[in-house]
């Protein structure tokens, strides 16, 4: 059984889901697969998920439990106007995009603001010069904001610690195989609503 998973980039495709199966899997009495599906951005995923998830859900594959979709709150431009709080951003966009598939084994999720809070959840993962300049702010990861989003925040300190740049492909696969889930799980209360909602769906299916 598995689920099969929307993201936008390749660090999401390449990290994400050995990282979310490492949590789910303690927890299971089986192993549940992580199928990533990988967008061009999150303009075509936003275009291209009702087809992909009717070719995912109502195929000919009867092992898949749902199709999670997964976007970073930072970046996507289809927010209204009067959404300016990321609480207000994830209710509309999650329900906009629900709507939009149209499907009850599809549920959409948001990394807040992006998922390399999860890494700023368990710090020690990062170089030690970098470890040594974070801000209390990481005391609350999902709370990092549009203003300086988690990714900006680590390329700063990367350049002023190591005078290279942070390469979220290269240093953030690296990053999210250390990088303990249960840790981020209680320090990123979205994260756990998916994780806790993916659970449930697999536990449902027998795992």
């Amino acid at each position: 059984m598995k689920f099969v998973l929307f993201v936008e980039g390749q660090t999401e495709q390449r990290a994400i889901p050995a990282f979310l199966g490492r949590w789910l899997n303690e927890r299971l009495s089986q192993n549940v697969g992580i199928k990533p599906v990988r967008f061009q951005g999150w303009s075509e995923m936003v275009k291209d998920m009702p087809k992909k998830a009717a070719m995912y859900l109502d195929g000919p594959d009867k092992n898949v439990i749902a199709v999670i979709g997964l976007l970073d709150l930072y970046g996507p431009e289809f927010y209204p106007t009067h959404c300016t709080s990321a609480d207000a951003r994830v209710l509309w966009a999650t329900g906009e995009l629900e709507k939009k598939v149209n499907h009850e084994r599809f549920k959409m999720f948001f990394a807040v603001h992006e998922v390399e809070a999860w890494l700023l959840s368990d710090p020690k993962v990062l170089p030690p010069d970098v470890q040594r300049r974070l801000p209390k702010s990481i005391d609350d990861p999902e709370q990092i904001n549009f203003n300086e989003p988690p990714g900006k925040l680590l390329n700063q300190l990367y350049l002023q610690m190591n005078r290279r740049t942070y390469k979220k492909v290269v240093h953030g696969k690296a990053l999210f195989a250390r990088v303990d889930p249960n840790i981020a799980y209680e320090r990123c209360p979205r994260l756990r609503e998916m994780l806790d909602h993916m659970l449930t769906l697999a536990r449902s299916s027998g795992l």
